[in-house]
């Protein structure tokens, strides 16, 4: 065991990688918790508002990542200050992706409907960041034999390949796939070949005037969301909490939130 740890992580340098992701899902997993009591009103943890202003867990998070970020540069890949940098930096990203919701509709939306996105991110985060530990490389250069690596060629080629394939994929409304196609490049490849999604740039800049594309397209969409569109559910319920019922709020306002 000792033996893999050092040749698996140690020595190419990924101690750091580990550590940062291991302190990322910490941090989000102790701050959705913590959030959770509060908005059932339970334990000793209240909201921080010096001043009547309401500073949301995004704004230490932004600190951590920029120390954390600054420390990882100066400190290279090994020794205690690479280890501490990326546990900085995973802590601050698990505040900072918990918020991501917020970020993208710079609107307090944490237990609504559209909060569900930040779940969704992190989710997509530790995952992608779990396959580069476990030796995938970015736009599948981990499929290249040593002797193909030394050509810059072809490393190029196959990086340029799979970026485009996971282009294609985002194009046509499958944001997923793409981001998982560009460890994994099959992935992309299936996402590009397939058919788009309905509403999808591709769809309607090359489905407008093919209808039975269109209705094949809307029938594949259909059945897949209502596979997983209930287990995705409750998988982010469980580990984000429920949201919010809709509601109009009185007098324009929106309640505060925890």
């Amino acid at each position: 065991m000792g033996h893999w740890w050092y040749r698996n992580i140690v020595e190419p340098g990924k101690l750091p990688l580990l550590l940062a992701l291991l302190a990322f899902v910490t941090s989000f997993l102790v701050t959705r918790v913590i959030t959770r009591l509060i908005r059932a009103g339970k334990g000793p943890f209240k909201n921080v508002t010096p001043g009547g202003v309401h500073v949301h867990h995004v704004v230490p998070g932004v600190i951590l990542v920029i120390i954390g970020g600054f420390g990882a540069v100066g400190s290279g890949r090994h020794g205690f200050g690479a280890g501490l940098s990326a546990v900085v930096f995973g802590l601050g990203a698990g505040l900072v992706l918990d918020e991501f919701a917020l970020i993208l509709h710079l609107d307090d939306v944490y237990w609504s409907e559209q909060g569900r996105k930040s779940v969704e991110i992190v989710v997509l985060t530790a995952a992608l960041v779990a396959l580069v530990l476990g030796g995938f490389l970015p736009f599948g250069v981990n499929d290249l034999s040593a002797d193909e690596r030394h050509s810059r060629g072809l490393v190029v080629i196959n990086t340029a390949t799979n970026f485009f394939l996971a282009l294609i994929a985002l194009w046509k409304g499958k944001p997923r796939t793409a981001f998982f196609g560009t460890v994994v490049p099959f992935v992309a490849l299936i996402g590009a070949v397939r058919l788009a999604r309905p509403g999808s740039p591709y769809a309607k800049r090359f489905y407008a005037k093919r209808p039975r594309a269109r209705a094949r397209s809307g029938l594949r969409a259909f059945h897949h969301d209502r596979r997983w569109a209930a287990p995705r559910r409750r998988f982010e319920n469980f580990i984000g909490g429920t949201p919010d019922p809709e509601r109009i709020p009185i007098g324009g306002e929106k309640p505060p939130r925890p």
